[in-house]
């Protein structure tokens, strides 16, 4: 089979492979890919439910201030044996119903909510964190795909260049105007082509692949990406403030923070008094024959005040043990911006440099396709050899190649700016048909099963001293969306 005919099918056979891939698609645009992950996408959902879980920590931390009430049923039968008076039986029943209300805490009931109050709202920040990265993983597969797919359109373009110079080359060798040399140059580079071509491929099917993974749909036709330009800070040092306020690694720090500083109190609250009240409700008879009519009922309540006085050292551990742990929460907050400026950093000296390749490259791009038809009008008259063509096509091919490449590190560093600063979330990006709300949850829990209407006043007179945890403030939202939502087909 000649080369022609052999170049010829693999651009068919790729060109089938590609629209195959295609098929069955219906994330077009980069709104869709985040509209889709965002509904979808398995590590979110995870993250949501694992949210969900923890809103249930405060739940049963408001538990203590709910009664508890138990049913105790109880039969006995006991047989005596005495050598003078023979066999004695005797059978028992007792029904007993009890409850305990607890009245005051001494805080260790407000101390535990207030600790599972800011674990929750770290929680949040994990979520969002999670949303960021997903999030930021799509944005990466989409113009991965889009540069790959470029890349494949280069290397097929150069392959169809360096098919037709291999004929012109043949055919010139055939009249005597070049020699077998020319020949197989043009042959050499138009083989290490096809090599070139296979592999893009490869990159491109593994891009499609991530793509796949993070959206949960096979990409078609990817529109060109939207600019993300109204969404970034105008220097680096407003994305510095930024990120210490809106960065969803650093504000579940400060809250995990706040949650260990909540049981530092929960701890000291041992040492504290407490009162409950407790009642009781008990019948006893004989369990056979049952004869309701003979049980005697017996009802008694009791105000129970505890005084912790000595616990062997205990006590003073744990209250040691949780200002240790408090004291490592906040060394971890200043770990945890320490990170995220030097990972602003990085990304804000990428952006800045594929900018600067983006003009670079352009440049590049321009100047070597002019030298490209510059060489080809020279090689007519005899000016140029066949090699210097050849040279001249690498090298606008590789001028294309990292021009597109330049574009795709640009936005992708655009992308991780915008993680670091807390921005790079859903509702800032594009329309979300139903975005999730984390606080339904939560707030459905107050007066989920097992509310009852007396324990608000007994939460306040547990809670005279314990102020909850503090809501952090947010950077207000950039104003309008940064990616327009996808028309309606």
């Amino acid at each position: 089979m000649s080369n022609s005919r052999r170049g010829a099918l693999i651009g068919a056979v790729s060109g089938l492979a590609l629209l195959g891939m295609a098929a069955g698609v219906h994330a077009e645009t980069l709104a869709d890919a985040i509209s889709l992950a965002y509904d979808s996408n398995p590590t979110l959902q995870s993250q949501r439910a694992s949210l969900r879980a923890l809103d249930e920590t405060w739940f049963q931390a408001r538990a203590g201030y709910r009664p508890t009430l138990s049913v105790t049923a109880r039969g006995t039968y006991v047989e005596t044996r005495i050598p003078t008076k023979g066999i004695t039986e005797t059978n028992t029943g007792v029904g007993l119903l009890s409850l305990n209300q607890p009245v005051y805490t001494g805080g260790r009931v407000a101390s535990a909510l207030s600790a599972a109050e800011a674990d929750v709202l770290s929680g949040r920040e994990s979520l969002r964190r999670t949303e960021a990265q997903v999030l930021a993983q799509v944005i990466q597969s989409y113009v991965d795909v889009r540069r790959d797919g470029e890349a494949y359109r280069i290397r097929q373009t150069n392959v169809d260049v360096l098919q037709h110079q291999l004929d012109e080359s043949r055919a010139r060798f055939e009249v005597g105007e070049i020699t077998r040399t020319d020949v197989a140059q043009s042959e050499a580079r138009y083989a290490a082509a096809v090599s070139l071509l296979n592999s893009a491929q490869a990159t491109l099917e593994g891009s499609r692949a991530a793509y796949r993974a993070v959206v949960g749909q096979n990409p078609g036709d990817l529109e060109p990406e939207p600019s993300l330009q109204s969404l970034l800070p105008a220097s680096v040092d407003q994305a510095y403030d930024l990120a210490d306020q809106n960065n969803g690694q650093v504000r579940a720090a400060e809250y995990t923070e706040q949650a260990s500083r909540a049981r530092i109190a929960a701890a000291r609250a041992e040492q504290m008094p407490s009162l409950s009240l407790q009642g009781q409700v008990g019948y006893t008879g004989t369990a056979s024959p049952m004869n309701t009519d003979k049980y005697y009922r017996s009802i008694n309540g009791v105000a129970v005040l505890t005084v912790p006085l000595f616990s062997g050292g205990q006590t003073i551990s744990r209250v040691r043990a949780a200002v240790e742990r408090n004291n490592a929460d906040r060394m971890n907050v200043d770990i945890a911006k320490r990170s995220v400026r030097q990972s602003l950093s990085q990304a804000w000296s990428s952006l800045l440099a594929a900018r600067s390749n983006i003009d670079a490259t352009a440049q590049q791009v321009l100047a070597a396709r002019i030298a490209a038809e510059g060489v080809h009008q020279e090689q007519r008259v005899g000016l140029r050899t066949t090699i210097d063509v050849l040279n001249a096509e690498q090298e606008l091919r590789s001028a294309e190649l990292a021009q597109v490449s330049a574009n795709r590190d640009a936005y992708v560093a655009t992308s991780t700016v915008l993680a670091q600063t807390g921005r790079l979330q859903a509702e800032y990006l594009t329309t979300i048909s139903t975005r999730y709300d984390s606080s339904i949850h939560f707030k459905n829990l107050r007066t989920a099963r097992g509310w009852v209407p007396w324990e608000e006043p007994v939460a306040i007179v547990d809670g005279m001293l314990d102020r909850g945890p503090k809501t952090l403030p947010m950077a207000p939202p950039p104003a309008g969306l940064a990616i327009p939502a996808s028309p309606k087909k």
